[in-house]
């Protein structure tokens, strides 16, 4: 399993970052994504700790940890900018919160958070046709969520994806420990989101895929 959206104690995850790693590790993961929430309050003092915490961890434990970050609730005009502090401040992941249907996220967050060229638009809701196009124009993966809530949209998510050309993948935007999700139950929300055992496989290859180019930032 890869995992490229998940918090701790950092914004309002339960568990210190080690004890995030080592339970993934337990749960089978191959690599996993510290992605708390953030915004202009707080991206300063988050990332560099995360930062720290992922090269502790590096080459002693025996799965891949990327520093990662959330933008979460910011107005869509200022995505572009903090996206590009959260890289220079050492995010090898950004992700965006997107249009979920069970929050007020504002309207305009899924097309500026394309246009920023960020990894991951998480759960993007009812994401709309023209955004599906630029999403797939900026190389911009949109997310199946494994997270009770966000999920409603996978179903429209995983169909308008697949019909345009834009790269998926899945996370469980884990809270805590029980939020972990096995590869195997990832292939099922996977299967329930209506795609069949080829598209679950490139799912799959696409979240190796997102771990190389993010290494590749490290």
């Amino acid at each position: 399993m890869i995992d490229l959206h998940t918090h701790t104690i950092f914004s309002d995850g339960e568990l210190i970052p080690a004890e995030l790693v080592r339970r993934a590790f337990a749960a089978g993961y191959q690599a996993i994504a510290l992605t708390d929430h953030m915004d202009q309050s707080n991206i300063d003092l988050i990332i560099p700790r995360i930062v720290k915490a992922v090269r502790a961890l590096r080459d002693v434990v025996p799965i891949t940890v990327l520093a990662g970050a959330e933008l979460t609730h910011v107005p869509p005009s200022q995505i572009a900018d903090l996206a590009k502090e959260a890289r220079a401040l050492g995010a090898q992941i950004v992700v965006v919160h997107g249009e979920t249907l069970v929050e007020p996220v504002a309207e305009g967050t899924n097309r500026a958070a394309i246009e920023a060229g960020i990894d991951i638009l998480a759960h993007p809701g009812l994401i709309s046709d023209e955004d599906l196009l630029l999403a797939r124009e900026r190389g911009v993966t949109l997310e199946i969520s494994g997270r009770k809530g966000h999920c409603l949209s996978n179903g429209h998510v995983a169909k308008k994806a697949l019909a345009v050309g834009v790269p998926i993948t899945i996370n469980s935007d884990a809270h805590a420990p029980s939020d972990l999700i096995s590869a195997a139950f990832a292939r099922q929300v996977l299967a329930g989101s209506g795609l069949d055992a080829a598209s679950i496989d490139s799912v799959f290859l696409h979240a190796r895929k997102l771990v190389e180019k993010a290494l590749g930032r490290a």
